[in-house]
Parts: C-alpha cells; sequence; structure tokens
C-alpha cells in the first residue's frame, strides 16, 4: 500500500514537473517570437526578428536558442517524426533567414519556435489522455 501511494506521489511530482517545463519552453519561444507588436496592426515579432538582423550571427544565435527548444522536446520523449518536423522548422527558418531583410520578414511570419511548442503541447496532450505513459521518457 505504500508503495502505491509513494509511486502515485512521485507520478504526480514528475507531471508537475514536465508541465513546468514545458510552460519554460512555451516562454522562450513566445519571447523569440511573439513579445512585440508593431502599433496599429496584429503583428507580433519577437527576438528572433530583432537578432537576426545581425547577419550570419544574429541567425546562428536565434538557430542555436531554437535548438534548445527542440533538445528539450527530445528529452520530453517525442516521437521521432515529431522531432523531425520541429527541426524542419528550424531549418527553415534559419535558412530563409540567411537573406538579408527577406528573412527577417520571414522571421516574423513563420515563427518557428512557437509551432514547435504547439507540436510539444499536442503530443502531451495526446499523452494526458491515454494517461501519459506514451510522454514518460524513461519508458523508451
Amino acid at each position: 500500500m505504500a508503495d502505491t501511494v509513494a509511486h502515485a506521489t512521485w507520478q504526480r511530482h514528475r507531471r508537475a514537473a514536465v508541465l513546468h517545463r514545458i510552460e519554460r519552453l512555451r516562454h522562450v519561444a513566445w519571447v523569440l517570437d511573439a513579445f512585440g507588436r508593431l502599433p496599429g496592426t496584429r503583428l507580433r515579432f519577437g527576438l528572433d526578428s530583432i537578432i537576426g538582423l545581425a547577419p550570419v550571427a544574429g541567425d546562428a544565435v536565434t538557430a542555436m536558442i531554437s535548438l534548445y527548444i527542440v533538445i528539450e522536446a527530445a528529452r520530453l520523449g517525442l516521437p521521432r517524426h515529431k522531432f523531425g518536423r520541429m527541426l524542419a522548422n528550424v531549418a527553415i527558418e534559419t535558412a530563409v533567414g540567411t537573406v538579408p531583410l527577406l528573412g527577417d520578414i520571414f522571421d516574423t511570419f513563420w515563427k518557428a519556435n512557437l509551432r514547435n511548442v504547439a507540436i510539444i503541447d499536442t503530443h502531451i496532450a495526446e499523452a494526458q489522455r491515454r494517461g501519459w505513459a506514451s510522454a514518460d521518457p524513461s519508458r523508451r
């Protein structure tokens, strides 16, 4: 009986930790892709668009930060096909982002980090409906 209670407590703690990590990823994605708004419009932009103005180095820095979100997704146990989609989002944003000015405009609309967090959110929501077993990276 005590083992069952201890296991249930541990599982609740683990789920809370996973949800906390996802919330942190949401915040990072929001800062990178949507923290600012063009006055008088609904157009949002983030640090990704601003840092990306610096040729080559800016895109490299934002790609590394974007890869942090992808790495965390892998740690959360996302399957390979979702991981691949996330890598593709970052690769597209980085490749197009290297084109001066046009790439910065593209970054404003593509929002790879918010797309990637949406992939994580969808996976975790599916895992919650199935009882969390598929979201547990220790089971892989």
